[in-house]
């Protein structure tokens, strides 16, 4: 892969770049689809923000390249194998609650600084757990689980205890505490929690430099348009080769290969850039110019569900629109039958991955079958129950080309068995900053997850994390699926610490979600980075710690 190729040539140039890469004043300009809704770091789920996040932010720990918890911004990962992480007693656990959890101490490095050179403590650490377990905090997709931490207990200015209130296989990779600025935002919180989400400096005056932990700085931004960020002079870790990373917003993505071309942007990452068909194509056009790396990734399109809508919450209607949908046409003709077909949300890259579940190849027929079984009668080419016709609304974002070519072809299919797609379409900020998450969307929404290794997707299907007003869109379980024994599974699996008995546990969630499908699977998704010949060290992950967050390492070929 040509990653592979170029790394040598930048290893044998480290001494001329290490002592020339501040004179040069050099420059890179990527081109995203997306604009982020917010910078907030713990304040929704946009890629966006997650990939812009990486240039400005850090989490405490994440999966690296090789997909092994690493750290970011602590001494060493808590395990039970090292001593710093154990199963404790709960002695004031109330009943039902679990009477053991796990105890972790957290060492935060000691050069750790904000941008505006104030220290990063562990006063930033117990910020940041007062803001993301606020049930008052609206849109954090992750209070539930953040809540589980239980009690922070400091031990000096960079260590703290962390009681998390349950044993869980992911102990040190959803339980670790991050970092807020509390010298910046602690105020704001603290004068009106309710409305934090629009209060917050990363909000009112995101070019505060003090808000910026990374190695870079957001030095200038423009809603909707772009993310000019500068080298943070406060970064005491590997010194990033650019001066300046400017992220543009382009969303049309026949206008972002554009833009590439004419040299307006130097790049467009995988994570937030061209579908696989197009970048197909302009490899073959223009391969001879960029360096083209398609891999797999743990990305799963889907048509997430509306199961207040009556059509939709009969799981035959469900069925029967994947039965009437020849998904591996789609993927054939669109993708060179490079992106597998989808049974369920989990991805062929994991390794709890089963293949063992049910499947719905193309099957018009079985699909009228199904329609027919949950009470519709076709009338004059038109599903008809109770005298109303089948109709569904259908979104994704807009100006998309590969999703609005997907859409399209599965209005037609399933106009052939009768059932009627209305599509709706919006751009990514409305879309995942508030009819997602506000679960405003009436029928079908396509959109991908991206997810790390063997991630039990808790916020995603269990009944707790149904986003409503009352817990202020918590939650990502946009569907609003209710099911006791899926429940149950993700607990179990959340719980176990034996890998042979969870995987076992995992085998029983795909089945249960390919009967249920709480979403409609489309296929597995491949990122597509086109990158200029000179620009070397990008490293794709396949997970949601994105290569961004290792942007410290890029730097030119010569």
């Amino acid at each position: 892969m040509p990653f592979k190729k170029t790394a040598f040539a930048l290893a044998c140039a480290s001494a001329l770049l290490s002592t020339s890469a501040f004179a040069a004043n050099d420059k890179l300009t990527i081109g995203i689809t997306q604009y982020p809704a917010t910078l907030h770091p713990d304040i929704d789920s946009m890629v966006a923000k997650a990939y812009t996040k990486g240039f400005v932010n850090r989490e405490t720990i994440g999966y690296d390249q090789n997909w092994e918890l690493v750290c970011f911004y602590c001494e060493e990962v808590p395990s039970f194998e090292n001593g710093l992480a154990q199963i404790v007693d709960r002695p004031h656990a109330k009943e039902g609650e679990s009477k053991q959890g796990v105890k972790m101490r957290v060492t935060l490095k000691s050069d750790l600084y904000w941008g505006d050179g104030t220290p990063i403590t562990t006063k930033d650490m117990v910020f940041w757990h007062k803001v993301v377990t606020s049930p008052d905090v609206q849109g954090n997709p992750e209070l539930t689980t953040m809540q589980q931490i239980e009690q922070l207990e400091v031990v000096d200015e960079h260590t703290v205890n962390v009681y998390v209130d349950r044993v869980s296989f992911k102990y040190n990779a959803d339980y670790i505490p991050n970092i807020l600025p509390a010298h910046i935002d602690q105020a704001v919180f603290e004068s009106n929690s309710k409305n934090y989400h629009l209060n917050t400096k990363f909000v009112t005056e995101p070019t505060l430099a003090g808000l910026y932990s990374g190695p870079y700085i957001i030095e200038q931004l423009k809603q909707g348009q772009f993310v000019k960020m500068t080298r943070n002079k406060h970064w005491k870790g590997k010194q990033p080769h650019f001066d300046t990373v400017t992220l543009k917003t382009v969303s049309d993505t026949q206008a972002l290969q554009a833009n590439l071309l004419s040299g307006d942007v130097d790049y467009i990452p995988g994570e937030l850039g061209l579908t696989l068909d197009q970048a197909l194509q302009f490899e073959k056009k223009f391969g001879d110019r960029f360096n083209v790396d398609i891999r797999p990734a743990s990305l799963y399109e889907h048509l997430d569900v509306q199961l207040n809508n009556p059509h939709l919450s009969e799981v035959k209607v469900r069925q029967a629109l994947l039965f009437g949908l020849d998904r591996k046409l789609i993927t054939d003709k669109l993708f060179d039958g490079k992106q597998q077909v989808a049974n369920s949300d989990t991805s062929p890259l994991d390794s709890i991955y089963t293949s063992e579940t049910p499947t719905y190849d193309y099957n018009p027929e079985k699909a009228n079958q199904l329609l027919k079984e949950a009470g519709y009668e076709l009338v004059n080419g038109v599903q008809m129950k109770d005298g109303e016709p089948l109709e569904i609304e259908f979104m994704t974002t807009a100006g998309n080309k590969t999703r609005e070519l997907v859409q399209q072809f599965a209005q037609g299919q399933w106009k052939k068995i009768g059932i009627k797609a209305n599509i709706n379409n919006q751009t990514a900020r409305v879309y995942f900053g508030t009819t997602l998450t506000e679960r405003k969307h009436k029928g079908l929404a396509m959109f991908a997850w991206s997810s790390s290794p063997e991630n039990p997707p808790l916020t995603i299907l269990h009944s707790d994390y149904i986003p409503t007003k009352d817990n202020q869109w918590a939650g990502q379980n946009y569907a609003g699926y209710s099911n006791p024994e899926m429940d149950r599974i993700l607990e179990a699996i959340d719980g176990e610490l034996n890998k042979e008995k969870r995987t076992e546990l995992w085998k029983q969630f795909q089945n249960l979600y390919a009967t249920e499908l709480p979403a409609l699977p489309l296929y597995y998704r491949s990122d597509s980075y086109i990158l200029p010949k000179w620009l070397v060290n990008v490293e794709p992950t396949g997970h949601q710690h994105y290569s961004s967050y290792w942007s410290e390492n890029w730097s030119r070929a010569n």
